[in-house]
């Protein structure tokens, strides 16, 4: 039966070549379905064999870990230069972009409450 490891909607394409090579390192015998255009379906990795799987998803589990570590430490090196933040470093960064994203929103929201604010 098979055994699905991992979604792959939403993971970035580092993320997952990580992954096929640390498959491929560890003689991991996966197949992989791609996501779909559309979102339907969300592909993934997959292995036939269970205990294939629990190795495999004990190898996932180390890479995760490790991955969370390092991408933390990138974005505090990304606030400490300067290249990360909230709204504010957005606005500077983009301010029409980040201004007409909050108009838009703003116009949604009165939009969909209008009806209730006439009752």
């Amino acid at each position: 039966m098979p055994h699905h490891l991992m979604n792959l909607r939403h993971v970035p394409d580092d993320e997952a070549d990580e992954i096929r090579e640390l498959f491929e390192r560890n003689e991991v015998s996966y197949y992989e379905t791609p996501p779909s255009r559309w979102g339907i379906s969300m592909g993934g990795f997959w292995v036939h064999d269970d205990d294939e799987a629990a190795r495999a998803r004990a190898l996932l589990e180390e890479y995760q870990l490790q991955r969370q570590i390092k991408q933390r430490e990138r974005y505090r090196q990304d606030l400490i230069q300067g290249n990360a933040g909230g709204i504010w470093y957005r606005l500077r960064q983009k301010p029409v972009t980040t201004v007409a994203a909050s108009l838009a929103i703003a116009a949604i929201i009165f939009l969909s409450l209008m009806p209730f604010i006439r009752l």
